[in-house]
């Protein structure tokens, strides 16, 4: 914004435009009413000539005809500043009053929940900036406010399916129409652990996006985790045909962080991983040393996520292929905790992919040992 479309510089101009006035009626009316009185002065002269005591009356009037010019020029001027005022002070206050009044008829709007209105201000100065500054905020809000609709949405929606499924399988063995075998009950009972994961789940994104989330970093060997996790979901890979393996370009890495919370970030990414991978895929998990910091990749061969996705795969309960996800027990808001557990250990974490059926990779970064000083404390001896 140049500096004479600022609202300072325009206010400035227009009490300049005032003063300037004044000063102009100031000395037109001294002028004028002067030269009035030099011609009333020259026929009094003509008139007193050769009388002293005429001489000494017409120069006392010229003195009181002086101040009274001087009163009169003064009082004009201050007419002339005072009109001059008033028409300044009505454009100016106009200029400025009324988008200040429809900035705060929208400011009340928005706090009553309206998040669709905007302010239309056409100018180039300050209050044009905080216009667009309050239909930012608008837009904020309205798209948190179509996020909220979509959760309370998302979450009826991931309730309502494993409790419509324990409830027709409960009202089935009343009824007799359902064998109370072993089959039922762990359906049952994978549908109750569903859900029970799905409330554990919701609980510690509400902490995560409270500000409430506890992370308790402290110093750990990273690899030695990692090799843990591996052989830890071996199993499972190997029982859905997906090779899993485990690069380590060194041998021992100490970083500082909660392994806990970065255990359970591990474990979503391997999950989903597993997810969509197809049989006969390959996972590969690597680390890798970056200076204070370090990187680890989940590598997939699976489904892959196209461009437009990518940014949109850590907010709560989106779903790149919403169909698979539901039928394979899926919450959607894995990926949202596992970036707000990340940030909390002072990471990163972000998506790659080449597109659908070209994989995907998920990369982790964590301070190491370098970035973690712990306070030397020197004890004297004896």
């Amino acid at each position: 914004m140049s500096w004479f479309h600022r609202l300072r510089w325009k206010l400035f101009v227009s009490h300049a435009i005032i003063i300037v006035i004044a000063v102009v009626v100031l000395l037109g009316a001294a002028q004028i009413l002067v030269r009035s009185s030099m011609m009333e002065s020259a026929t009094l002269a003509s008139l007193s000539a050769g009388d002293d005591l005429l001489i000494a009356s017409g120069e006392v009037a010229v003195q009181r005809r002086f101040q009274s010019i001087l009163e009169q020029a003064l009082l004009l001027a201050s007419f002339g500043a005072l009109a001059a005022a008033v028409v300044v002070s009505l454009f100016v206050s106009r200029r400025i009053v009324e988008p200040l009044q429809d900035l705060t008829a929208v400011s009340r709007r928005l706090a009553q929940g309206y998040y669709r209105e905007r302010t239309f201000i056409h100018s180039d100065d300050e209050l044009a900036e905080l216009s667009q500054s309050i239909n930012h905020l608008a837009e904020a809000l309205d798209r948190t406010e179509q996020r909220r609709l979509a959760l309370i949405a998302d979450v009826a929606h991931e309730l309502r399916t494993p409790l419509t499924t324990i409830e027709g399988y409960m009202e089935g063995l009343l009824d007799g129409v359902i064998a109370p075998d072993e089959q039922t009950f762990t359906l049952i009972r994978h549908e109750a652990a569903r859900l029970r994961r799905l409330t554990e789940e919701l609980g510690l994104l509400s902490r995560a996006e409270a500000g409430e989330l506890r992370v308790q970093p402290r110093l750990f060997d990273l690899c030695t985790m990692l090799q843990e996790l591996i052989a830890r979901f071996q199993p499972q890979f190997a029982a859905c045909e997906v090779e899993l393996r485990l690069y380590l370009s060194v041998q021992s890495l100490t970083v500082y962080a909660d392994p806990d919370r970065l255990m359970q970030v591990m474990v979503n990414l391997l999950s989903n991983a597993l997810r969509y991978t197809p049989a006969g895929g390959l996972v590969e998990v690597s680390l890798t040393p970056l200076g204070e910091y370090v990187r680890i990749s989940v590598r997939d061969t699976g489904i892959g996520i196209e461009a437009e996705h990518l940014p949109l795969i850590f907010e709560r309960f989106y779903r790149v292929d919403k169909s698979r996800t539901r039928n394979s027990g899926g919450t959607g808001i894995g990926l949202t905790i596992a970036r707000h557990l990340v940030y909390a250990s002072g990471g990163e974490i972000w998506a790659e992919s080449d597109g659908a059926g070209k994989g995907s990779t998920f990369h982790v970064t964590l301070p190491t040992a370098v970035v973690y000083q712990p306070v030397q404390i020197a004890v004297a001896d004896g």
